[in-house]
C-alpha cells in the first residue's frame, strides 16, 4: 500500500519516515504546514521524490481516518 513509507523502532524513535532517508512523515507535514511548496521541498531535499510526498499525504489521511474511527468506536463503547 505504501512503497515510500517505512517504520523501524530503531530509526527516528519509531516515527514513520520516508524510506531511504531520515526524514519523518511528521517533518514533511510540518514543512507544508509552515508554507513550503512541493517544489521547494523537492529542491531542498533532493532525496525525496514527488511520489514519496504524495504518499505522505495518503498515509496521513489513512492514519487520521483510522484514529477518528477508533475514537468514535471508543465513545460508543464507553
Amino acid at each position: 500500500m505504501f512503497n515510500h513509507i517505512a517504520y523501524n523502532h530503531e530509526i527516528l524513535n519509531g516515527k514513520p519516515y520516508i524510506a531511504g532517508t531520515r526524514l519523518s512523515i511528521e517533518f514533511i507535514l510540518e514543512l507544508f504546514a509552515s508554507g513550503g511548496t512541493k517544489e521547494e521541498i523537492l529542491k531542498t531535499y533532493p532525496q525525496l521524490s514527488a511520489e514519496a510526498i504524495e504518499e505522505v499525504f495518503r498515509f496521513s489521511a489513512t492514519v487520521d481516518y483510522v484514529l477518528n474511527k477508533n475514537a468514535e468506536l471508543y465513545k460508543r463503547l464507553s
